[in-house]
């Protein structure tokens, strides 16, 4: 029979689940875990030990980070961004990369370490949920004066569908550039040094 060997760098699955996630933090000193939601998301909460870029920034210094020698485990909310992003960064390149399952859920369900902030902001499923669910609201009322408002909520329905089977969302992109969800911006240059370093 073969001894078994530990594993290695280039054995990260391109999913794990948060328990398999916590095992390869405490034996693989070299996987970084890169959150891919808004900084003003991030600040709220996090993994401990996390990095952040969010999904834009990600998009445009992908070859950057597909240059780390690092197996990155991306993270976001629920795994629709990260799973976005693995794509990119596939795309550019990167190897021994992985998306949690479940995303930030299902590691505040399996009950791991997390840092939070001070200030507490919605996440971008909530925030899409509230602004889709209120123009929905708008265009029903809006049709007993103006009928042709139902078209707006149709519209609405249309993006959602849309958005569920191209696992996109246009409103969550476009309500992630506000100055809501911004924050203090994301330090490109910074957080790449220090997920070469591991700091």
């Amino acid at each position: 029979m073969m001894p078994t060997t530990p594993a290695t760098r280039t054995d990260i699955q391109r999913s794990v689940d948060a328990s398999e996630l916590r095992r390869l933090l405490e034996r693989e000193s070299d996987i970084r875990v890169l959150d891919v939601r808004s900084v003003r998301e991030y600040d709220s909460i996090h993994i401990a030990g996390s990095y952040n870029a969010p999904l834009d920034t990600l998009v445009t210094h992908a070859r950057e980070i597909a240059e780390l020698d690092h197996p990155i485990v991306l993270v976001c909310k629920t795994g629709g961004r990260a799973e976005q992003a693995r794509a990119v960064l596939a795309d550019a390149g990167k190897v021994n990369l992985s998306v949690l399952d479940g995303g930030l859920d299902s590691w505040l369900h399996n009950g791991d370490e997390v840092e939070r902030g001070a200030s507490q902001v919605w996440a971008m499923d909530r925030q899409v949920r509230l602004v889709a669910g209120s123009i929905s609201l708008v265009g029903i009322a809006g049709s007993l004066v103006f009928p042709k408002a139902k078209w707006l909520a149709g519209a609405v329905a249309a993006g959602l569908t849309y958005s569920a089977v191209s696992n996109t969302c246009a409103m969550g992109n476009a309500l992630a550039r506000l100055p809501y969800n911004r924050g203090r911006g994301c330090d490109i240059e910074a957080v790449l040094a220090d997920m070469r370093a591991g700091s």
